[in-house]
């Protein structure tokens, strides 16, 4: 796709003179100041005037965050017909990548895409370099990602009532383990511990990898695996399923339960991706934006991959859903780090 023609690149035009034209001459002349209010007004309507924009992703190269953003940039370059890149910008839970587009201009140039981690922060780290409820426009949520409560092969435990059965006649005996202190794979296991009443002990590893290796291998029974990397595993037999953390059954594993339908109240987890902008954005920008990521996600190419990694897109709906959508989880999860007195130390 050619660059749009933007007012820096338009020349001065010298008036024309009919008489001095013959007849093709005059159409093309004619065809050009017509075109010229319609390629000024086109410009006019691009983000940040027609400058790259970047995805800046808060997780390294490789992760759910990356894949998500590999996957939308090059649709979301072509509603927008613009250059979109990813530029990963890893460490402290996201918090380098949201400070910087926090300190962007508000102008669309920059936008965050950061994890579901976004609305457990706050709660983490109170001395976060930013406001979360403040800094940032909220323009989506990209899809919804289940987690699947997976066991060793050999685990006595044959579904969620036989955990629980288990873990209420030997409080403290059972452990599960997790990518690292504060991570989705903790916070799943300690709101599974507060809604069915058991007493679970945490087993942090630095990143879900060794997690979910020392799981396979006996060293620890549970774990709260994301689906699209453990679903290859549980086909082989290395890891068995005992329920997903979603309110409704996942298409990559319909015969596995919910842990609601297992017995345990009220309990979903699920993983996800914002995209934000700074704050003072001006509204037919963001108009621009959330018009282009929605055109992104309903492209089949971008559904296909999300179902197959067992993710749903998040519902269209009023202006205001992506914004209480995040409120809520900041709220769910703020709970269950105070109730747990969870620290990232």
């Amino acid at each position: 796709m050619k660059p749009i023609q933007t007012s820096e690149h338009i020349t001065h035009i010298t008036p024309i003179n009919p008489g001095n034209l013959s007849r093709r001459r005059m159409l093309q002349a004619t065809a050009a100041s017509v075109a010229a209010p319609w390629t000024l007004a086109r410009a006019a309507g691009q983000i940040a005037g027609g400058k790259t924009i970047t995805l800046v992703v808060s997780y390294a190269a490789g992760g759910g965050a990356d894949l998500m953003a590999r996957l939308i940039a090059p649709k979301l370059a072509e509603a927008l017909g613009q250059t979109v890149v990813v530029d990963n910008k890893p460490g402290a839970s996201g918090q380098i990548a949201a400070g910087q587009v926090a300190r962007a201009t508000p102008d669309g140039a920059q936008l965050l895409l950061d994890a579901s981690s976004f609305a457990v922060n706050p709660a983490l780290f109170p001395k976060l370099p930013y406001d979360s409820d403040k800094a940032f426009t909220p323009l989506a949520v990209l899809a919804l990602f289940p987690n699947v409560l997976v066991c060793t092969p050999g685990f006595e435990a044959k579904n969620v009532k036989d955990l629980i059965r288990m873990a209420k006649a030997k409080p403290g005996h059972i452990s599960y383990a997790s990518s690292g202190n504060g991570s989705a794979q903790h916070l799943a296991g300690a709101l599974f511990e507060d809604r069915a009443g058991v007493s679970l002990v945490h087993v942090p590893y630095r990143g879900g990898g060794p997690a979910m290796n020392d799981v396979m291998a006996g060293q620890v029974p549970l774990f709260f695996a994301n689906v699209a990397s453990s679903l290859g595993q549980i086909q082989s037999g290395r890891l068995r399923p005992l329920a997903v953390t979603s309110r409704r059954r996942t298409r990559a594993l319909p015969d596995i339960p919910t842990i609601k339908e297992a017995g345990v109240p009220a309990y979903e987890v699920l993983e996800w991706n914002p995209v934000l902008a700074p704050a003072g954005m001006d509204p037919n920008v963001k108009t621009t934006l959330v018009a282009a990521l929605r055109k992104a996600m309903a492209d089949p190419e971008v559904l296909g991959r999300i179902r197959a990694l067992s993710g749903e897109v998040f519902p269209d709906g009023p202006e205001g859903l992506v914004p209480a959508f995040l409120k809520a989880q900041q709220a769910q999860w703020g709970r269950v780090v105070r109730d747990r007195k969870i620290t990232v130390g």
